[in-house]
């Protein structure tokens, strides 16, 4: 028996699977948590009525676990990255001289 409450599938040379979210995408949502915490601190230290900012940061937490769980099915582990890099691809590449394809420049 676990002593842990939580599942935390980790086979041999697979990556983290916690609650269905995969890979990176675990620290994407402890940053995001983290980043609403210092918000509502900040917005609390400066006068916002409680409820204001309980009922703010709750929608934006529901929005930020909805969007990361979205990205964690829609790209895998992998995905986005890769999706990243094919970003930064050029169309094309042009050349207008031929000196490029000389060997002694």
């Amino acid at each position: 028996m676990s002593s842990s409450v939580y599942k935390i599938n980790k086979g041999i040379n697979q990556s983290i699977v916690f609650k269905g979210l995969k890979a990176q995408y675990i620290w994407y949502l402890g940053a995001g948590v983290l980043v609403l915490m210092v918000l509502f601190a900040s917005m609390y230290i400066a006068g916002v009525p409680s409820l204001l900012c309980i009922a703010l940061i709750g929608i934006a937490g529901t929005l930020l676990v909805v969007r990361v769980y979205k990205m964690s099915h829609k790209y895998g582990e992998y995905g986005m990255m890769k999706a990243l890099a094919r970003r930064q691809l050029p169309s094309a590449i042009k050349c207008y001289g031929r000196s490029v394809f000389f060997w002694n420049k």
